[in-house]
């Protein structure tokens, strides 16, 4: 049985919660909150994720759910 790729979307973090825990909000559909994690590069890096920061994020096919965030989007003022 071959391994299906992840669904890759764009959300908005609402909620940071403990061991590195987030509820983000996906710019698709506004009423789906996804629980995610930070991908391990991404833990390795000490990258900061926070409450409001954009983010892209990969969910399983299986589970609509949960995620796991690989890219913090930087905001084009900075």
């Amino acid at each position: 049985m071959a391994k299906q790729e992840p669904i890759k979307m764009t959300g908005t973090v609402t909620e940071a919660l403990p061991n590195t825990m987030f509820r983000v909000m996906l710019d698709m559909n506004q009423d789906m909150v996804v629980l995610c994690t930070l991908c391990g590069k991404m833990q390795r890096n000490h990258i900061r994720v926070m409450a409001g920061d954009r983010v892209e994020l990969e969910m399983s096919p299986y589970d609509l759910t949960r995620g796991r965030i690989t890219l913090r989007i930087r905001n084009s003022n900075n």
